[in-house]
């Protein structure tokens, strides 16, 4: 303590009083802090300052009383915007009488005419500090305002005007605003320049916002670099306004439905408006990070969403649930609002009173009565569209379904993965695991029920090779729901013992064991369990047949004993071969039938299926250039006619059916 007091005591002797106090006046806290205002003084923030001009024209023509703006980048880093609305007001103010009320608006922070609806219905400027900012942090603004066929010019510099409101000679025919402006090197440094790629596509973007007004653009053209696609001049006017918008984005790409679902609407009680326009692109459907949202409040972009974009992932996901519900399907109730807005492409735009962002830059809006709005009225949109346009509702429905399908697999995936990471105290209870930790040296056998699994157990070499026993027939993975997959307690418990995780998330590299053996009887049954398991790999673990980690063991199904010599058959053919050549001639020959693995004792087990000199194991592999999808998916998947007329097909081919 004492050592901290003369530390303490150590330090420079300095008074702090209230002249320390200091009491910024006007837009000095603009300067001496830029980044609460505009976020900082990167290029993002030099760009905002442009936005902010723009959007106090782009308020003018939303309330009717624009439909021309002009933005221009002229050489030397200059913006200038002009709108042909009604002009910033020129005559004095009635509580600062000595200035006007353009020089009120231009030098003092929280003034304009936006808080509230008497002048705007909908704004994007609230907070009265966009056009006083850029002022403050320009060495150079000039502004003009052209009002009953008057103009009238005044010129700032950092927040301060520098000649008085100057009325010109003669008379105009111009109307409404035009405000020039350099940034200020003090502030940005001289590095930093306005892109003309940035500024024309938030031209661009604005144009789209809004169908009555018409942007024209002008650049230098020593500004253009050589592979600059920035058009020197364009006008920009949008009729269709975010269906053109969301056609610009989607380029040539084929979506699910053959038109968009787009639309406004009016909120009740003139509470505001909203606009949306949205599509399903056909590929990328089950990448989450396929999908493009868009989204602004008064025509201020909202890069990080909010409220809006929630009501309007909300409405999409309860309407077509209950068009799913309507139409009999069943899968739509597990339908989640990623399943539904997650690989679209959606262009959102809403207009409301007094909306509330969060901080000034105004990328995230916080107006909670915007879900509500926006989510009621987008969803009652939607339920008429789905009922007016059925086929394309069925088709999104089982577009959407299947992704939903698509992501489930890969949750469970990841639960699988995250599981067999702990796998020495969360393996299955029924699975004997060998003890080497070694992949390279062991191999898992895959039996049906506890009975050939107990043999099997007994049978096996400890060291290498282990046992997990499942019960009956598995699931038909090729025809069961994501939700019976996800619940099944046998393939859950064998994507534990396996440990390379599920679906996409399936890693060969991860593999616990060298070889994955399948070992059913030698029978019907037998060969129904294997081709349900070599379904259950080919669609979600298909990695590992691919490496060649996937095996058939031939288990014998015929014994045949004359005194003390035996040998085994797998089949009728073999038997008959055997008699032929082992015991020709011989009598009273003793021929067995093994009903399943169950029944052989473990001495035989092992000589026969399980030893590794003795055994004969078929290694599963796919032919090149053979459609094996369209072929599991004839022989095990949802059309039962498929199956049928497969059977029908080659049902004269076979001559002996071992029953």
């Amino acid at each position: 303590m004492s050592d901290l007091f003369r530390q303490t005591a150590s330090l420079p002797n300095t008074d702090y009083s209230a002249k320390d106090i200091e009491v910024l006046e006007g837009l000095e806290p603009v300067r001496k802090r830029p980044g609460m205002y505009i976020g900082g003084t990167d290029e993002k923030a030099l760009h905002h300052l442009a936005a902010e001009v723009l959007d106090n024209a782009m308020d003018e023509a939303v309330s009717g009383h624009a439909n021309r703006i002009e933005i221009r980048l002229e050489a030397g880093n200059i913006v200038c915007i002009r709108d042909n609305g009604r002009g910033i007001p020129t005559d004095p103010h009635p509580k600062f009488p000595e200035l006007s009320a353009l020089e009120v608006i231009l030098t003092t922070l929280h003034s304009g005419g936006k808080f509230n609806n008497a002048v705007y219905a909908t704004a994007g400027g609230l907070h009265g500090v966009g056009v006083s900012v850029v002022n403050a942090l320009s060495d150079y603004l000039e502004v003009e305002v052209a009002r009953s066929r008057s103009l009238w010019r005044q010129t700032y510099s950092k927040g301060k005007p520098t000649t008085p409101l100057i009325l010109q000679e003669g008379a105009t025919s111009r109307r409404g605003t035009s405000l020039r402006f350099h940034p200020d090197p003090e502030i940005f440094g001289n590095a930093l320049h306005f892109r003309p790629a940035a500024l024309y596509q938030m031209a661009r973007a604005k144009a789209y916002l809004f169908k009555g007004v018409e942007i024209n653009w002008v650049c230098d053209p020593s500004l253009l670099k050589e592979n600059d696609k920035t058009p020197q001049t364009a006008s920009l006017h949008y009729p269709a306004g975010l269906v053109d918008y969301l056609a610009d984005q989607l380029e040539d790409r084929a979506a699910v439905t053959e038109n968009p679902f787009a639309g406004e609407a009016t909120f009740p009680n003139n509470q505001g408006r909203v606009e949306w326009a949205i599509a399903w692109p056909i590929d990328d459907f089950a990448n989450d990070e396929a999908g493009w949202i868009s989204s602004f409040c008064n025509t201020i972009p909202t890069p990080q969403g909010g409220t809006h974009e929630n009501g309007f992932r909300q409405a999409l996901t309860r309407a077509l649930k209950d068009y799913g519900e309507r139409v009999g399907n069943r899968r739509a109730a597990q339908l989640t609002s990623e399943d539904v807005s997650g690989s679209a492409y959606m262009v959102l735009s809403c207009f409301i009173h007094q909306p509330q962002f969060q901080g000034q830059t105004k990328e995230k809006l916080a107006s909670v009565e915007a879900t509500r709005l926006v989510e009621n009225t987008v969803k009652d949109h939607f339920d008429h569209w789905l009922g007016d346009h059925p086929q394309a509702g069925t088709q999104l429905l089982d577009h959407v379904i299947v992704r939903a399908e698509d992501r489930l697999k890969r949750r469970q995936a990841k639960e699988v993965a995250r599981a067999s990471a702990t796998r020495k105290l969360r393996l299955p209870g029924k699975l004997a695991d060998c003890t080497s930790n070694i992949a390279e040296n062991s191999e898992i056998f895959l039996v049906e029920g506890d009975s050939a699994g107990g043999s099997a157990k007994q049978a096996r070499d400890r060291a290498t090779q282990a046992v997990l026993p499942l019960r009956g027939k598995i699931l038909n993975v090729a025809n069961a729901t994501i939700e019976k997959l996800h619940a099944n307690q046998e393939i859950r418990d064998l994507g534990l013992a396996l440990g390379c995780g599920i679906g996409k998330l399936c890693d060969p590299a991860k593999l616990r064991y060298a070889k994955v053996v399948i070992m059913t009887d030698a029978d019907v049954d037998g060969a129904h369990i294997a081709s349900l398991l070599l379904t259950f790999f080919f669609q979600e673990m298909r990695s590992i047949i691919d490496s060649g980690n996937v095996y058939l063991a031939q288990p014998p199904l015929y014994r045949l004993t004359q005194g003390a010599k035996s040998v085994y058959a797998k089949d009728d053919a073999e038997k008959d071969h055997l008699l032929k050549v082992h015991f020709k001639g011989a009598k009273n020959v003793d021929i067995g039938r093994f009903k399943g693995l169950g029944e052989m004792l473990p001495a035989q087990l092992r000589d026969t299926t399980m030893h590794r000199d003795k055994r004969t194991l078929l290694r599963v592999f796919i032919k090149d250039n053979e459609d094996i999808a369209q072929f599991v998916d004839r022989l095990m998947g949802k059309n039962p006619e498929a199956r049928y007329n497969f059977i029908q097909e080659n049902a004269p081919h076979i001559q002996d059916i071992d029953v």
